[in-house]
């Protein structure tokens, strides 16, 4: 193809220019060629630590307790589980069968939450622990809510828990419930005895266990039992002329002289007694017979 020259010559016709630089495209390239320099990866950590904090997976360790070591399991909710530390495979196995999450071994309790568990171990009944208690029905999170009422050093039978929470006929099913406790020493279900004052079993390694930390609580099991096979179910004092149970603390401050032992409510209201309205001996008292 030729071209008319203004003189009228002819000559080839110039080939069509190239694209020139584009200065956007340019600084957009650099920008990313920047930034590439400061990524990093992701922690390995990133991943497991989410899913513990929202509640998908789970930490445990270590502390000690009255019956040696356990292993304490938790996540963002809270406690989730407490167990001895003999044999931690069968703990994880157990974990894993029963809430059925990821499980994974900390060097150490986080140390807000191990100081919150030793006082709650010394009887500090106020510090907050946040519990997991997922799974759990509306009925066994209630039973083991009252069973954290029970002050250190004292006991109540299973029908004070029923009848405390409005289901005075459900005594052996607050027994079931307390047997299922996930997180025992947290929430003391070993202050729970039998309606009979005996010692009764304990998830956490039988009723030796359960005499075991009921000792180490200030707490003589031989003398409670003593008492129960005698048939003494409830202490009263002829000065105040009022009835408890015989591990409330009230009842221990009575001297000798002045204890009055009843086997029932009945015969101590008979006897002009009134309850004590700290350990509410009433509840799950009628049931026993004079």
């Amino acid at each position: 193809m030729t071209a008319r020259h203004p003189s009228g010559s002819t000559r080839a016709a110039a080939a069509a220019p190239g694209p020139g630089p584009d200065p956007d495209r340019d600084r957009d390239r650099d920008l990313e060629t920047a930034l590439s320099g400061l990524a990093t990866r992701a922690p390995a950590t990133l991943a497991p630590a989410t899913l513990v904090a929202v509640g998908l997976a789970d930490r445990y360790a270590e502390l000690p307790s009255p019956l040696g070591p356990i292993v304490v399991a938790w996540n963002g909710r809270g406690i989730s589980a407490v167990d001895r530390a003999a044999d931690l495979d069968e703990f994880e196995a157990r974990f894993a069968a029963h809430a059925g999450r990821p499980l994974q071994r900390a060097e150490a309790v986080p140390a807000d939450l191990a100081r919150a568990v030793a006082a709650r171990l010394a009887g500090d009944r106020r510090v907050r622990i946040p519990l997991d208690l997922r799974g759990r029905t509306e009925f066994e999170t209630a039973v083991l809510m009252k069973a954290l009422e029970i002050p250190r050093g004292e006991v109540r039978p299973y029908g004070w828990i029923a009848a405390e929470i409005g289901r005075p006929k459900a005594v052996r099913a607050v027994g079931t419930a307390l047997a299922h406790n996930p997180v025992p020493l947290v929430v003391p279900c070993h202050r729970v005895v039998r309606s009979d004052g005996h010692i009764g079993q304990y998830s956490l390694g039988g009723p030796a266990a359960k005499r075991t930390i009921l000792a180490a609580e200030g707490l003589d099991p031989d003398l409670l039992e003593a008492g129960a096979r005698a048939g003494v179910r409830f202490i009263g004092s002829d000065t105040t002329h009022v009835v408890c149970l015989p591990t409330c603390h009230n009842a221990k401050r009575i001297t000798a002289r002045h204890r009055v032992p009843f086997r029932s409510l009945s015969a101590a209201g008979a006897a002009g007694y009134r309850a004590c309205l700290e350990c509410r001996p009433a509840s799950g008292g009628t049931a026993v017979a004079a």
